[in-house]
């Protein structure tokens, strides 16, 4: 029997500058997650890596959301970061990567909703997808449905979560949460933090979703 689920699900693998290119391409990966440094949790590539990788990509019919993220640590930026932030995505829009992924916080745990607003308005002139990642995650508790809400109304196409601040914890066990955010409606949710080849059809089929993200999922 067919699962409708898997017949068309979406698999985005996160890789580290070019790596793995020729092989993702083999096994019919179809989005990648673009970045620099992922032993930081992932950064903005160079320009050149940008360049090549997105090239190729495109070649093997692969779509490409690259990271916006100037450094590793928390996602509370200073306006000089901001800046940063911004010309990146200038940058990465002229080599054509298809969305981008990023996500701002306040020192409090809240969504900044200003520094979102001026990177969600950035990206939108220049037609681009846009994703907000596991900074998600750490959003306060009690803030996350209302953060969901704001970021579906201001165009943002998904958000990247793991359902808890805790990646060690099994994705499985964050499913009550997940399924809330699924229930919110007006955005995407993708799946990511411990999703594997050997369990992201578990996943999906318990959240109804079609689409999930890892470094290990092809």
């Amino acid at each position: 029997m067919n699962n409708p689920i898997i017949d068309k699900m979406i698999l985005e693998v996160c890789i580290e500058n070019g790596s793995r290119i020729d092989e993702l391409i083999a096994k019919g990966a179809d989005r990648v997650e673009l970045n620099d440094n992922m032993a930081v949790g992932g950064t903005t590539v160079s320009y050149g890596v940008g360049e090549n990788t997105i090239q190729r990509c495109h070649a093997g019919g692969i779509r490409v959301m690259s990271m916006i993220r100037p450094r590793g640590g928390n996602f509370v930026y200073n306006e000089e970061e901001l800046s940063i932030m911004l010309k990146d995505i200038e940058i990465l829009h002229k080599l054509e990567s298809d969305g981008l992924v990023f996500g701002c916080l306040t020192s409090s745990g809240s969504l900044d909703r200003e520094k979102m607003h001026v990177l969600i308005q950035a990206a939108a002139a220049r037609k681009l997808e846009i994703v907000f990642h596991m900074a998600f995650d750490h959003i306060n508790y009690d803030e996350q449905l209302e953060s969901l809400r704001w970021l579906a109304d201001k165009g943002v196409t998904r958000i990247l979560t793991h359902g808890s601040v805790n990646q060690s914890d099994p994705i499985q066990n964050n499913y009550k949460r997940l399924k809330e955010y699924v229930s919110a409606g007006g955005i995407e949710i993708l799946p990511g933090g411990g999703v594997t080849k050997d369990n992201y059809i578990e996943v999906c089929t318990a959240l109804n979703i079609q689409q999930a993200h890892g470094t290990k999922i092809l």
